[in-house]
């Protein structure tokens, strides 16, 4: 599997992305499955476009596909910033992984924001990498302002949100 043809972005994204000022769940997608983290100031110290481009490699699981995430980080950050990636032991059976369960954190971020946690079936028919970007959007007890509009996006609020 190759690059993509543009960055994968979701139009939760695009506003919040500024531009890719900030780092997009594709790439924090990538960091996560190979063990690396990066700065935000790191981050924007890579010129557009290579921020774009790595933004455009596959979010799939399998690190077979595209190996050359890590490398091309290594490379850019190398050139641009003079610093490495921070190496760290990626999570063997991360939450977002078991479609049997909602994870505990997106529960919690659903009742912060009002709306109905995803059932079981609602959480298992969401693809992968939507069940990442929840769970990481969840990670912390406060509320996300980016959580609403991927439930939004993800067909999950339509009906579930009140505003009370």
């Amino acid at each position: 599997m190759g690059l993509n043809e543009s960055p994968l972005l979701f139009n939760f994204e695009i506003a919040s992305s500024e531009n890719l000022t900030f780092i997009p769940m594709a790439v924090r997608f990538n960091l996560d499955r190979f063990g690396l983290r990066i700065s935000l100031a790191q981050w924007q110290m890579l010129p557009l476009e290579d921020r774009k481009l790595l933004a455009r490699f596959p979010v799939d699981e399998d690190t077979t596909i595209e190996p050359n995430f890590d490398h091309a980080l290594f490379e850019m950050l190398r050139t641009h910033a003079n610093v490495e990636p921070e190496w760290f032991s990626p999570d063997e059976a991360p939450a977002w992984r078991d479609t049997a369960a909602v994870p505990d954190g997106v529960v919690h971020q659903a009742m912060v924001a009002r709306l109905r946690a995803p059932t079981q079936e609602q959480w298992a028919q969401l693809d992968p990498f939507q069940r990442y970007v929840l769970a990481k959007l969840s990670r912390k007890p406060e509320e996300n302002h980016d959580f609403v509009p991927a439930m939004s996006e993800f067909g999950l609020a339509i009906s579930g949100h009140t505003l009370s």
